[in-house]
């Protein structure tokens, strides 16, 4: 097709594509304009900025502005989702070689202080065209067991470049080095956090959702608790719970024992499943709201007790909506895990409040980068669990 028809065929203008517009304006400005790396002569002086073409050799640089330049004028026009999706993974993948590349060409060999970061440039970039490769994604409509395998090489990709030592120039790489057995403990430390409280959250939260959905008078005096604690700032609550705790270590023999203080791990825990119980209650009351009358009439007509329709017919069928809230549990206390650190609770949060008040940048990102992952990780994981039980599809995506 030339030009001429694209042009008659779309009224007289080429075929843009609107989300491809900013997309390609992000590639611009992170390539041409925005710095790729910062260089610095120790963790916490003040960096030098690098582009594209100053952090790597001659050859990799241009290649890489060649690349992202095809990447953005193919994602600016509409194109196949699979071009586009071909696009973003090879500039994703460019971007996730090369800067480790330009970690160990900048990388001076008699200093072992100098630290290497990915700038705003890199950041704009990787995000631009993950942009592009979600929408993309979208476009191809692709089953839910399609998905996890897509997101099993994503991180097979990551898995590689970490255990390959392709990205040990960086400085978050640095960081983990000289803290990894620690990285790992309160790597524990969070996940207990995060699955403990959801764990103990549906222990109380569904048999409660199912109270709420069985008595109308307590639904509503129930959610409305529930709704006040949820408005409650996550620092405000670790506060409040200091006191309380803090009473009951002192006055009750046995609760040191098991660990219950006012600081420390016991009121994060007991936050973390204060907020849990608002999406568990109530996507458990939701669930069992929208089963099918004719499903519970059909139970009952076959002679099934209350207890049996339950569990056989109501819970069944609602559980795609209670793994919904399951979901959002996960997702939120895997985020609110990090602001734990500050009453000594461990988790990532400690290695990014360190970092915070070292000025160290860098190790603030050993604590996020690991939050945003995890999160990333258990949403698109759970997002397909909850299609494939609600549609009844294998996971391969077909009916």
């Amino acid at each position: 097709m030339t030009v001429g028809s694209i042009r008659e065929k779309e009224g007289g203008s080429l075929p843009v594509d609107k989300l491809g517009v900013i997309v390609a304006a992000l590639a611009v400005y992170g390539a041409f304009l925005a710095t790729f790396v910062t260089y610095r002569a120790n963790r916490i002086v003040q960096g030098e900025a690098r582009t594209i073409l100053e952090s790597l050799p001659p050859s990799l640089g241009y290649g890489l502005v060649a690349l992202v330049s095809a990447g953005a004028a193919i994602a600016l026009f509409k194109t196949s989702a699979a071009f586009r999706m071909l696009a973003a993974s090879a500039v994703l993948v460019a971007l996730s070689l090369l800067i480790g590349i330009a970690a160990d060409h900048l990388m001076p060999a008699d200093n072992a202080y100098a630290r290497i970061s990915p700038a705003s440039g890199f950041w704009i970039l990787f995000f631009a065209f993950a942009l592009l490769a979600a929408d993309a994604l979208t476009r191809m409509s692709p089953g839910p067991g399609i998905r996890l395998l897509f997101l099993a090489g994503v991180l097979a990709v990551m898995s590689g470049l970490l255990a390959t030592g392709r990205w040990d120039g960086l400085s978050i790489l640095k960081e983990y080095a000289s803290r990894a057995d620690t990285f790992w403990a309160e790597a524990g430390r969070h996940l207990t956090l995060a699955l403990g409280s959801l764990a103990a959250a549906a222990l109380v939260g569904l048999p409660l959702g199912i109270l709420c959905h069985r008595v109308d008078g307590l639904r509503d005096a129930v959610l409305n608790v529930l709704n006040a604690i949820q408005t409650i700032p996550s620092i405000a609550l670790f506060g409040i719970l200091i006191g309380p705790l803090g009473w009951i270590a002192a006055n009750v023999p046995g609760a040191m024992a098991i660990g219950v203080r006012g600081i420390g791990v016991a009121p994060a825990f007991v936050a973390l499943f204060l907020y849990s119980l608002l999406p568990m209650v109530a996507n458990t009351v939701v669930g069992l709201a929208g089963v099918p009358q004719a499903a519970n009439d059909a139970a009952r007509g076959i002679g099934m007790t209350d207890r049996q329709r339950l569990f056989a017919v109501e819970f069944p069928l609602a559980f795609p909506v209670i793994l919904a809230g399951i979901r959002i549990v996960l997702v939120q206390n895997i985020g609110l895990a990090t602001i734990a650190a500050l009453i000594g609770g461990g988790g990532f949060g400690v290695f990014v409040f360190q970092g915070i008040g070292q000025t160290a940048m860098d190790l603030v990102l050993l604590g996020a980068a690991p939050t945003v992952i995890l999160a990333f990780v258990v949403a698109i994981t759970l997002n397909a669990v909850i299609e494939i039980t609600a549609t009844g599809r294998s996971p391969g995506g077909s009916p």
